[in-house]
């Protein structure tokens, strides 16, 4: 199944942390934080302001930070994915 954003949202695919420190501790998924950073999967067209569209400023492989709490989540063949508004979006990693 493809998915297309609409308007300013952001697919993007979270990274999640390992499961095993440095010191070998596994930890449970119960005591593991949202994540926060993810790769951008697939780009809406941008936002419309005064009628004019205005280009995401995000592509499609940019690696992002995001909201913890923002966005939905939706599952894709198996796999966890994250819809938000390119507004989420706090900055690109480089």
């Amino acid at each position: 199944m493809k998915i297309r954003p609409l308007q300013d949202r952001v697919l993007v695919q979270p990274i999640l942390e390992k499961e095993v420190m440095k010191g070998g501790i596994i930890i449970p998924d119960s005591a593991k934080e949202k994540p926060v950073e993810g790769r951008v999967k697939a780009v809406g067209p941008g936002k419309i302001i005064d009628g004019k569209r205005t280009p995401p400023e995000v592509k499609v492989g940019d690696k992002v930070l995001y909201s913890k709490y923002a966005g939905t989540e939706i599952k894709v063949d198996g796999e966890d994915f994250l819809l938000l508004r390119e507004d989420d979006i706090h900055g690109v990693i480089e």
